[in-house]
């Protein structure tokens, strides 16, 4: 298995930075979640790490090598994209075998065999091996696109929103899957996508991207309570963090512009008074809307609740964040 390393990496695409002196380090046997909206560099860092991509500035490191000028099939990492690519003149069996097929791997028939049969029971494909590509349907051709990678057993695995095309259910049976896997076989896995459940579920460290920087890098629970800005803060968190004008509560610190309260850090029964626009009954918990001095927010509370809409609540702050104006976290 290998660390991966971005030093101070530059990639611009057309005028528009991609990247922008970016600085990562993926720990060895780590699993790292990329998150950030749409064009935040999430995708072109993974391409950087492929080799799909070069950098304009920096380097890029697998193992403690540099990887310039080595093209994707040199470096022992396997990707999995968002749409899947399939052969589709090929089977299931076929496309799954086609990476242990290359002169490169040399890999002895029976040992083929077994890692298809493997990988094909975990992702609940076994029956479909024989089917062409084509007779799959959209969820069944993204597990074999993913198992496609997994029975390489490379260095390190790239994956890019792999799970988004699949129904909740086998989304949330291949989110223990995939965890499980690669925990078992200590493989580098850089993963993005926009699911913060995955997120926080799946990684060991979270990396959290805007307008190609690296706004922070840590452990999902540590990015959760000690986020570094506004922008961290709501990148984790369902609900999302209420961000609402500092003074709305007393205490507020010098220099505060702004308070970030999580859902559950919302007391209940004490404070001052807040009006329940709407009860949300989710089965295992049930979402409070509410309207506080003029402001919307939302917050978390016994799934058995007597509230209804139109009803008066008493609230306080607990273990608020404080925001500068900027938008960064007050120590």
């Amino acid at each position: 298995m290998a660390e991966v390393v971005l030093e101070n990496v530059t990639k611009t695409f057309a005028g528009t930075v991609a990247l922008d002196n970016v600085s990562l380090t993926v720990p060895d046997g780590s699993f790292v979640v990329l998150l950030g909206p749409t064009g935040a560099g999430k995708t072109t860092t993974l391409r950087m790490v492929s080799g799909l991509d070069t950098p304009d500035r920096g380097e890029v490191y697998i193992d403690g090598e540099p990887v310039k000028g080595l093209a994707p099939a040199e470096r022992n990492v396997a990707m999995v994209f968002q749409q899947y690519s399939l052969y589709p003149h090929l089977t299931v069996r076929q496309n799954l075998e086609f990476p242990l097929k290359s002169p490169l791997l040399k890999t002895p028939r029976e040992e083929i065999d077994r890692k298809v049969r493997e990988v094909a029971e975990v992702l609940q494909i076994a029956h479909k091996l024989d089917n062409k590509a084509t007779a799959l349907s959209g969820g069944e051709m993204q597990r074999v696109s993913i198992g496609r990678a997994l029975v390489r057993d490379p260095q390190i695995f790239l994956m890019d929103e792999p799970l988004s095309s699949l129904d909740a259910k086998l989304r949330a049976d291949l989110r223990i899957e995939l965890k499980r896997i690669q925990a078992r076989s200590g493989a580098t896995l850089l993963y993005v996508t926009h699911d913060q459940i995955e997120a926080m579920t799946m990684a060991t460290h979270v990396g959290v991207l805007n307008e190609g920087k690296l706004v922070q890098f840590g452990s999902p629970r540590a990015v959760y309570e000690q986020p570094v800005s506004v922008y961290a803060a709501t990148r984790l968190g369902q609900p999302r963090i209420n961000v609402l004008p500092a003074d709305i509560f007393a205490g507020a610190p010098l220099g505060a512009a702004s308070i970030g309260l999580r859902p559950e850090h919302i007391q209940q029964g004490a404070g001052e008074d807040a009006l329940v626009k709407r009860v949300e009954h989710l089965g295992d918990q049930t979402r409070l809307h509410l309207t506080f001095r003029k402001h919307d927010l939302i917050t978390v509370t016994d799934a058995h609740t007597p509230l209804r809409g139109g009803e008066t609540i008493k609230i306080q702050p607990l273990k608020p964040l404080y925001f500068d104006a900027a938008g960064m976290r007050l120590a």
